[in-house]
């Protein structure tokens, strides 16, 4: 059973770039604990979404509430500090080619030491890197490799390590399976449900492929033309009742959208 209250309340979110609206009156709700995927097709405003709660794009209007607190409202630091809750794996993995394996899954833990001025050395960065790796299916020696000597699924095993290494109360997972063939997108999106059940995390995926929305959502929702069009059970996507959600998940070419709006 979850909370009654939202982990992450969004009221009213708008984006635009110039005359286009990417976002048009945004408000979902995603409940402690769960897990909430949001389809749609490119350029409906997935990423700018989940860029507006990471801090990395003002929204023009609205509300982004964490835990009731809207973050939008709050001093710089302190908004630095409610997104530090946030671990993300990034679509293509977005490792660093200069830093090894470990030092990549440490990143985040070790930044976020300096800021607040508590510096982890460097063997215990790296033997909880290792750690992390383990829970993420891989050898703690693929630390010592550089990105680079990874095939593309073991790069986003190392995204998820990351992602997960400060014990994130919320996750965020921008296109997972990008890039894999189906049986290793279907490990990695097994490899998500485990850690944020372990973790008890809030996550928000975006997301093309409908097999993954299903194995990883509790909840589904779909943006059309910058709006929600649709909410509901990620068991329902491919049965929605919706004439736009049915003819996108079924990956139809006739039906309500048409190709030139979604350009």
């Amino acid at each position: 059973m979850t909370d009654a209250t939202p982990k992450i309340r969004i009221r009213g979110l708008t984006k635009s770039f110039g005359p286009k609206r990417v976002l048009d009156g945004i408000d979902l709700d995603v409940m402690p604990g769960t897990s909430c995927v949001v389809i749609g097709g490119s350029g409906s405003g997935k990423s700018v979404l989940l860029r507006c709660i990471l801090g990395l794009i003002t929204p023009d209007s609205g509300s982004i509430e964490i835990d009731g607190v809207d973050i939008l409202a709050l001093p710089a630091r302190r908004r630095e500090s409610a997104i530090e809750k946030i671990g993300m794996l990034f679509q293509n993995g977005a490792l660093f080619d200069s830093l090894s394996v470990w030092e990549n899954v440490a990143f985040g833990l070790m930044a976020a030491g300096r800021r607040h001025g508590a510096r982890m050395a460097r063997a215990e960065a790296r033997a909880h890197a290792g750690r992390v790796l383990e829970q993420v299916g891989l050898d703690p020696s693929v630390g010592a490799l550089s990105p680079s000597e990874l095939s593309g699924g073991m790069q986003k095993r190392v995204g998820l390590a990351r992602a997960i290494a400060s014990q994130p109360d919320i996750l965020f997972f921008d296109e997972p399976t990008t890039g894999l063939d189906p049986i290793m997108g279907a490990v990695i999106d097994g490899l998500i449900v485990d850690c944020v059940r372990r973790l008890g995390s809030t996550a928000i995926a975006i997301t093309h492929d409908m097999a993954s929305a299903q194995r990883i959502g509790d909840r589904a929702a779909m943006l059309y033309q910058g709006k929600l069009i649709w909410q509901g059970a990620a068991s329902a996507l491919l049965n929605s009742g919706n004439p736009m959600v049915d003819q996108f998940t079924h990956g139809r070419r006739e039906g309500p959208i048409s190709m030139e709006l979604r350009r």
